[in-house]
């Protein structure tokens, strides 16, 4: 909820969602639905003004800003459509960064899987200027799981990503979730990206109006073109 009086807005309305463990799913919904707000409830960005949100064994609601930071940085990872990286430091750099905040070292052996995954072992040294996009988005998937997180979001990964690029950064966070067992929330509009999911939830004005499981892209694009008359049959209204 944004806002007072009159000018009061209700971004999500009665969203009860469980996300379980090692599973990739993807929120989808027209312009507006509330899937970025989910998004950011889930990850501890923002604040809801109703209801209780956990990752894991730990629930969100009464956490001080120092207990947020730290949840942040040692139980969720992210992954944005900008990148983010820091344009001074190199591949490795910008993937060990979180840790390096934190005084910590990173596994050996997890550091070697994900960079092998990533197939990013002979840019490691180079800058983000030197990298193309779609490299730079797999520094930042990396990034994103190095620390081992409970849960990745990522929001519009591929958004700023040619198709072949967008394919690879999918892809590696199909197998990280297939191989690994890493827990993965992505925003999409994409309904291309949305099939790589186990599971996608619709969302239309704020409201969970359905879900897929192991959808394809055409199910996707169908349900999507339907979203409004699944929100009215929610409603009553037809």
């Amino acid at each position: 909820m944004y806002g007072a009086g009159e000018a009061q807005v209700v971004a999500l309305r009665s969203v009860s969602v469980e996300l379980r463990r090692g599973q990739f799913t993807a929120i989808m919904g027209p312009s507006g639905s509330g899937k970025s707000t989910l998004m950011h409830c889930l990850a501890g960005l923002d604040t809801v003004t109703r209801g209780e949100v956990s990752i894991g064994a730990t629930k969100l609601a009464g956490l001080s800003d120092a207990g947020l930071t730290k949840l942040r940085r040692d139980q969720v990872g992210f992954i944005f459509q900008q990148f983010n990286l820091l344009p001074t430091l190199t591949a490795e750099e910008n993937i060990l960064l979180p840790l390096s905040i934190a005084g910590r070292k990173p596994d050996p052996a997890w550091y070697d899987t994900v960079i092998e995954t990533v197939g990013l072992r002979e840019r490691l040294h180079h800058r983000p200027s030197q990298l193309s996009g779609g490299q730079q988005q797999r520094v930042a998937c990396a990034r994103a799981l190095v620390s081992r997180p409970e849960v990745v979001f990522a929001d519009e990964p591929t958004g700023n990503l040619d198709s072949r690029s967008g394919a690879e950064v999918l892809g590696f966070l199909r197998h990280s979730v297939r191989d690994f067992g890493q827990t993965i929330v992505m925003v999409t509009h994409d309904p291309n990206a949305a099939s790589y999911a186990d599971r996608v939830i619709f969302l239309a004005d704020g409201e969970v109006v359905t879900e897929l499981r192991e959808p394809t892209a055409d199910a996707v694009l169908e349900t999507m073109k339907r979203i409004d008359v699944l929100a009215a049959s929610r409603d009553g209204d037809v």
